[in-house]
């Protein structure tokens, strides 16, 4: 094959297995970006954009390994909902639950870390061992008395 092939054609790599990635499709795919609400979408997401697209999550994934533009436009996807999700969190406009779980797929965690030490050692854990003999029978309540 030559190096003019377009997008979308078979290439040597995927041994003449032709891509349904179009020319079209990814027209369409950056459409998704300025229309998603119009569809009904309170956030992009890539499940959004395959749902417009008519295609399988699958095939987004599968399409943005194959194709740089393709690739772009899942990117900038995932870029804008998580502006809108830090935005909508702020403003009060999503639930912060659902926010902050969301966030997670854009790298965000909500973790504490609790330390346990102390940097002058007044936290040093004190052990106090008291010996107890078997002759001791105050401890059983026997007096020899």
């Amino acid at each position: 094959m030559n190096d003019d092939t377009p997008h979308g054609v078979a290439s040597e790599s995927n041994a003449g297995r032709k891509s349904s990635l179009t020319p079209e499709l990814i027209t369409k795919a950056k459409l998704y970006i300025n229309e998603f609400r119009e569809g009904g979408f309170v956030l992009p997401t890539v499940e959004g954009l395959a749902y417009y697209l008519g295609v399988a999550r699958s095939s987004v994934y599968k399409y943005e390994g194959e194709n740089s533009e393709f690739s772009d436009i899942v990117e900038t996807v995932r870029q804008l909902q998580a502006i809108m999700l830090i935005n909508g969190g702020l403003m009060g406009d999503f639930n912060a639950s659902i926010a902050k779980v969301m966030m997670t797929k854009h790298g965000y965690s909500d973790k504490q870390e609790i330390d346990n030490t102390s940097s002058d050692g007044s936290m040093k854990p004190v052990f106090n061992i008291v010996g107890v003999s078997p002759d001791d029978n105050s401890a059983s309540g026997d007096s020899t008395e």
